[in-house]
């Protein structure tokens, strides 16, 4: 089969197409026909180098969509569409950029839908991370207010219509003024141009501060989303758009205001049900559930796709079709 291996960090340009052995078949894990996966930024850690645990080479890729070839021994039948996603795809074994990929049974799903590849590879990783965001996160449903710092990138733009849907009033941040009208556009009540600093222009939009903030630029803007909240309230750190793993200096009895409560979130397939799942896919399709169109590449121009992450410039989820 036709793979992207990498054999040291680096640019775009370290993404190598070769022909490699397609995985074999093994009791308790999924054969996947890739027929389509987004890119995360995960993967543009893992292929800069700063992601220590992941050994080299390696064909990287966290999630995909695609139909089974084969599931020895389990429930899964040959030509069933499918999701896949996490639990070391990509990182502890070989993952989706490839024509083929074998997956543990736990983190696939079986999915029924008339979407195109070009649809559904937007959505494994996307929809499971926004959904632990936001529940497992943020507890979302004890709260009024929502403000989304990095609320052009793909999660950002899918949390806001998830939280639309929920009936929360949301602010999005976002660097650029000229992406305002997108954020109005895709249902934001409020967007609050981000300098770096935006605690001061949140309290004055909601007095005493938001409900919840869902942090995606990371530890360069967490100190001031801590500022953003109310007392009571919940900071959420899912992203690190920043690209910025630490914050030096960090002293918690200083920075995290009285009340406050911090927490991360980098969970796992197992945080989202195939019933939960499905419903999203299914509210996609019946078009009660809009998220947003990012470009989309041939498998050929994988570097290409890894250039536009690198730019951030994509506006939505890069997927990527396997020809």
């Amino acid at each position: 089969m036709k793979a992207y291996v990498i054999e040291a960090p680096g640019g775009p340009e370290a993404l190598e197409l070769r022909e490699v052995p397609r995985p074999e078949e093994r009791p308790g894990w999924v054969l996947i026909r890739v027929k389509a996966f987004g890119l995360n930024r995960s993967e543009w850690f893992t292929r800069i180098g700063d992601s220590p645990s992941v050994r080299f080479p390696r064909v990287l890729g966290i999630e995909c969509v695609g139909e089974v070839v084969a599931a020895p021994g389990g429930d899964l039948g040959e030509g069933q569409t499918v999701m896949a996603m996490m639990g070391g795809m990509g990182r502890v074994f070989d993952g989706s950029y490839a024509e083929y990929t074998l997956v543990p049974r736990r983190q696939v799903f079986a999915i029924e839908t008339d979407l195109g590849w070009e649809q559904l590879g937007a959505l494994p990783e996307m929809l499971q991370t926004t959904h632990g965001s936001l529940y497992t996160g943020l507890e979302i449903e004890g709260a009024k207010t929502l403000l989304i710092r990095g609320g052009t990138s793909s999660v950002g733009l899918a949390a806001l219509a998830l939280a639309k849907a929920k009936g929360l009033t949301v602010f999005c941040s976002s660097r650029s003024g000229g992406k305002a009208a997108l954020l109005k556009e895709r249902g934001a009540d409020h967007v609050l141009i981000d300098e770096g600093v935006l605690a001061q222009k949140a309290s004055e939009a909601i007095p005493g501060g938001v409900d919840r903030v869902l942090e995606l630029i990371g530890t360069t803007t967490l100190l001031d989303s801590l500022q953003c909240v109310r007392r009571g309230g919940i900071v959420c750190m899912t992203g690190i758009l920043g690209g910025q793993w630490a914050i030096e200096e960090f002293r918690p009895m200083e920075h995290i205001p009285t009340g406050v409560k911090l927490t991360t979130y980098s969970g796992e397939a197992s945080d989202i049900a195939q019933e939960q799942m499905q419903e999203y896919v299914s509210q996609i399709e019946r078009g009660s559930l809009v998220l947003p169109p990012g470009p989309t590449f041939r498998f050929s121009e994988l570097q290409e796709a890894h250039r536009v992450m690198d730019a951030n410039s994509a506006n939505g989820k890069i997927v990527v079709l396997v020809e």
